[in-house]
């Protein structure tokens, strides 16, 4: 009995991968070998993007923090140790989005918990 090679899974399968790598330079947008290598390495990139995305975010709030509470006489550590004594649970997104766009209610915030 002859092999089966199912010709038209694996058409389908080359064909998504060389449909990923629309847009690429030279060779890697239609060689299937060498597309499947940069597709892979780009969805690598893809996945560690994502969790790099929320470090560098959540290192910018903490600098803008710093930076309203040092004009208030206060440190990072000791505006936040304050605030979690007090028990104002607010997270560092919406403390450095007061601190940037309301300058008035995050300086009522710090002055709440001095």
């Amino acid at each position: 009995m002859p092999r089966s090679k199912n010709a038209v899974a694996s058409r389908a399968r080359r064909k998504r991968i060389l449909k990923q790598a629309k847009g690429f330079y030279g060779k890697r947008k239609n060689v299937y070998t060498v597309a499947k290598n940069i597709v892979e390495k780009g969805l690598t990139y893809a996945y560690v993007g994502r969790k790099l995305k929320k470090r560098e975010y959540r290192q910018l709030w903490i600098a803008r923090i710093n930076a309203a509470v040092r004009q208030e006489g206060l440190t990072y550590s000791q505006f936040i140790n304050k605030l979690s004594l007090k028990g104002i649970e607010l997270n560092r997104k919406v403390l450095a989005d007061l601190a940037m766009n309301e300058p008035a209610s995050f300086k009522a915030l710090v002055d709440q918990v001095k």
